[in-house]
């Protein structure tokens, strides 16, 4: 039986290299089973599977910006802007229009070909929609993709971002269901899918991943991997972030998770969700050059480009740019 998908029958394990794979469900067992294989036999599965969907050595690069710092009212245990930790992030108003124009043309001129707007909220209130609109138009029109990520949306939001030009609206899972109540209480679990089904009926692509050495169980990165492979359709985007652990929040002193822990996770990703790009996003600066080289040899296809992740570092161009040159990568 092809391991790509265990224990699955023999027709669904054959149908893996048809165009409709991204409709088969995937179960949190069979993901388990996928990250208990031997190293190799899993980076071959997912090399196979990348290379059958996309260019080997491409790479999208991305860059985020925050537009909102600081002040959410959230608790999310591993985030450094929510109000009631104390990490030393600055809380800032909302950049103004031109210095996100500013930011983005350095983006475009750097070889980013998508711009990624945050903002710390629990949601945008009407007037931050407003701004964020203008934002969109603006970033658009300089030949970019944009992103945004802006917390929960309410009725209509969705909407007025996809009539602005928004292709991509970021709202991650975090982790598995199970696990969910123990990193975040402020939100719900169906919260974040709610907002996920509005930004799909606006017609906005989805990026939804999560976050992984936050003390899971591999059991549990199966879950998070199964929620996200088994959404209708799974998203166009799928951001696997590593922990920052950044003093002052509850996560802080964790026990960081093992390299290659990370590398099954990406290729679970891959495998399970064939067509998406696969983002080494957060993480990247604690990450050797070998282990990074491994990330996208097991599918990872898009990465943040420059020295910022919102608000914790990440490698600066130069580095990636050398990396780049090393591992015989381009840009998308």
């Amino acid at each position: 039986m092809n391991q790509l998908t265990p224990n699955l029958s023999e027709e669904q394990s054959n149908s893996v290299t048809n165009t409709d794979v991204g409709s088969l469900r995937w179960n949190v067992f069979q993901i388990q089973s996928l990250l208990d294989l031997p190293f190799s036999d899993l980076i071959h599965r997912a090399q196979l599977t990348h290379r059958q969907y996309h260019d080997a050595n491409a790479v999208q690069l991305s860059t985020l910006i925050s537009v909102k710092t600081g002040g959410c009212p959230e608790d999310c245990g591993y985030c450094p802007q929510a109000a009631r930790y104390h990490t030393g992030v600055k809380n800032q108003d909302m950049l103004s229009l031109d210095e996100v124009v500013v930011s983005a043309q350095a983006a475009k001129k750097n070889g980013a070909s998508r711009f990624c707007m945050g903002a710390a909220w629990r949601g945008p209130k009407q007037r931050d929609i407003d701004k964020m609109t203008a934002m969109i138009r603006a970033v658009k029109s300089l030949g970019l993709e944009t992103c945004a990520t802006l917390g929960m949306l309410k009725p209509g939001q969705a909407e007025q971002l996809g009539q602005a030009g928004l292709d991509y609206y970021n709202h991650n899972l975090d982790t598995a269901p199970e696990f969910y109540d123990e990193i975040i209480s402020t939100r719900s679990y169906q919260d974040r899918l709610d907002t996920l089904k509005s930004v799909r009926d606006a017609g906005i692509n989805v990026c939804c991943g999560g976050i992984v050495g936050m003390g899971e169980s591999r059991h549990t990165r199966a879950g998070l991997i199964a929620q996200l492979a088994n959404l209708d359709p799974y998203p166009e985007s799928v951001p696997i972030n590593n922990l920052v652990q950044v003093e002052g929040t509850p996560l802080h002193g964790t026990s960081s998770i093992d390299p290659f822990e990370f590398v099954r996770t990406i290729a679970a990703a891959r495998i399970t969700m064939p067509k998406a790009v696969v983002r080494l996003s957060a993480g990247r600066q604690e990450m050797s050059e070998a282990v990074q080289a491994l990330c996208f040899l097991a599918g990872a296809n898009s990465i943040f480009y420059g020295e910022k992740l919102l608000t914790t570092d990440n490698p600066g161009m130069a580095r990636d740019s050398a990396l780049f040159e090393k591992l015989g990568l381009h840009s998308m």
